[in-house]
This record gives structure tokens, sequence and C-alpha cells, in this order.
């Protein structure tokens, strides 16, 4: 994304996020405390439809996890949402104010969006306080965003020399300057080393501990199982999944008897528990957590049956993805494979 050559001339959408700005306060949330509330949300180019129908919602105070393949649709969905273009139908709340009306909750809104932009010849901290010029925040916390991404000792060094995480963390930080109510992030994880992966997992956990949203959106699914309470999957500009992330990544036992001759009657014992058992290789397996282990032991023992393996197994959020999609055509970047 270009920016204007004179940081005087700048403005909000020059560089690649929201500032905070002198827009009307954001509504109190609605619909049972949700931050953002998606109703059969509609986009169209040309003669093609893009995106849509998309119901969906994001709670509040939650960290949500926005998945699916590049060209999906979640930035063009990410872009409704934060005013940048015009739905065709259909509609959506954020932070209870309409998204044709964007004046009414960006002042509450820190994003990143499409990558960071900045003026390569200014150094990081001159970078922030052009945001904090143009959304009329306080200095101060320039130092408290730059702390927030430790990036406070390259804050004086120029962007020009900054490695692409480091810009991706500026801006972050830039993102964060509003002390922003619902924070929005399309692939924040880009150019991050593994320990800077890490250190935004924290603050996303610590921001959301401290009610703040925040809409992650990624193909990373790894870093997104890790990350996120709930999601939101896309594919084909169509929602695939939405909900808990619980939901989706179920947790399994397998149970293994040591006669395979006693797999019917082990299957008897765990349907009569009330599990759904399903056969595999030679032993079985049920939706369950971890937890319900000792009781199942104990009702096999109990008709006899001696398990030579008894461990639970989670299904990861990559292999419940191509699972939702599975029979469809598709592309699968790096993360989805």
């Amino acid at each position: 994304m270009s920016v204007p050559s004179d940081p005087a001339e700048a403005r909000p959408e020059d560089l690649g996020g929201l500032c905070a700005g002198t827009a009307d306060p954001a509504g109190s949330e609605t619909d049972n405390d949700m931050a953002i509330t998606v109703d059969a949300l509609v986009k169209d180019f040309g003669h093609g439809r893009v995106v849509g129908p998309l119901t969906f919602t994001v709670p509040s105070g939650s960290i949500t996890g926005f998945i699916g393949p590049n060209g999906a649709g979640k930035t063009t969905t990410i872009r409704m949402l934060l005013g940048l273009i015009r739905p065709t139908g259909g509609d959506a709340t954020v932070l209870g104010q309409s998204v044709r009306q964007p004046a009414r909750y960006l002042a509450s809104v820190g994003a990143l969006v499409e990558g960071p932009a900045s003026y390569p010849g200014l150094s990081g901290r001159q970078n922030l306080r052009v945001h904090a010029r143009l959304g009329g925040i306080p200095a101060a916390r320039i130092d408290e965003v730059l702390d927030m991404v430790e990036l406070t000792d390259r804050a004086d060094d120029r962007v020009s020399r900054y490695s692409f995480g480091m810009r991706q963390r500026l801006g972050i930080a830039a993102a964060l300057l509003p002390r922003p109510r619902l924070l929005v992030l399309d692939e924040p994880a880009n150019g991050l080393d593994p320990h800077g992966i890490a250190e935004l997992r924290l603050l996303l956990r610590r921001l959301a501990d401290d009610g703040t949203t925040c809409l992650i959106s990624s193909h990373l699914l790894n870093e997104i199982e890790h990350t996120c309470d709930h999601l939101v999957a896309l594919h084909q500009g169509k929602i695939v999944f939405a909900g808990p992330r619980r939901d989706l990544i179920t947790s399994r036992l397998l149970l293994r008897p040591e006669d395979p001759s006693a797999l019917p009657a082990l299957a008897e014992v765990l349907t009569g528990l009330g599990y759904q058992a399903h056969r595999r290789a030679g032993a079985m397996v049920i939706d369950a957590p971890a937890a319900d282990a000792p009781g199942c032991n104990r009702a096999a023992m109990d008709a006899g049956i001696t398990l030579a393996e008894l461990r639970p197994e989670a299904t990861g959020l990559e292999q419940a993805f191509l699972a939702l999609t599975a029979g469809q055509p598709q592309s699968l970047p790096v993360g989805l494979r």
C-alpha cells in the first residue's frame, strides 16, 4: 500500500490501518453482547458473487479466528466490516452500529489489513506519531504500544532498516494506539519468527482478558488453533463453520483391546455408556474428553475386557477444516496442505 510523500498530508486510510478519529463513539453491543453480527452479507464484483451470503457472530471479548485458504473472501469480508467497501446486500453491525455507517464505530476499532504501510524514511516512533496525530491520541500512548509489541529498542531506527516482521509489529502497534474495543488483524503472523508469534499470542490473550475483542484472519491453521477460542471458517466465499473452537476441534479416546476378538463386546460396552463407537484398525474410537478415560477403562474391565491401549487424541484444526470442505475443489496454501 502506497503512502503520501509528505507525512503532513497523511490520512488514516493511507497508513494501512484505522486510527481513532473524531467519529461518534460506538453504541453498546447488542444481540447477546456480540461485537460483530453479520446477517446475509453479500459482495458482488462485476457480474460475479465474491462473498456471501454470510451469517455469523463474533462474541465480545473473544479471540475469533477467521480462517480459510487464500482467495476464500476473508479480506473482502473484513473490508466490508471496516467500511472500506460497501456490501452489495445484507447487513452487519460492528459494536452495535451498521457497517453502512462506519463513522459511528471506527473510533473504537484498530485494524491492520493487507499488510502494514509506513513512511520508510521515518523512524518507527515517528510513524506512530503520525498515526497518533491523525487520531487525536496522546503521545504517551506511543511508548506503551511500542513496549507491547517489543519494538522499543528499535523505535528510533528508520523503518527502511526494519525487517518485514518488524514492520508487521509496527503495524500492530499502530492498530493498538486507540485502545480499541475491537482489534482486527489480517494475517498478523506474516513475517514473524517463532518468538514473535508466541509474543503475539500472549498479547492477544492479554487484550481479550481486558475486554478487547480480537478478530484474526489467517490461513495458518496451526497458529489459529493455539490462539483462538472462537472460529469462523470461510471457503469459496461461504461460511462452512462458525462457533466455539471446541465444537470443531473434538477430543477423542482410542481404546484397543488386548484380544482383537473383543472388539464387538467393547463396542457394546461403549454404546451402553452413551457413546457412538467407531472401529479403526483393531481399536474403537469415541468422541470423549480425556477425563472420561478412567470410567471407560472400568466399564471395559467389568465386562472382562483388558485394554492394551487407552489414549486421548484430538482432531486438529487442519484436519477438521479439510473434513468440512471434503469433495469441494480448492487450492490450498501453506498451512492448509
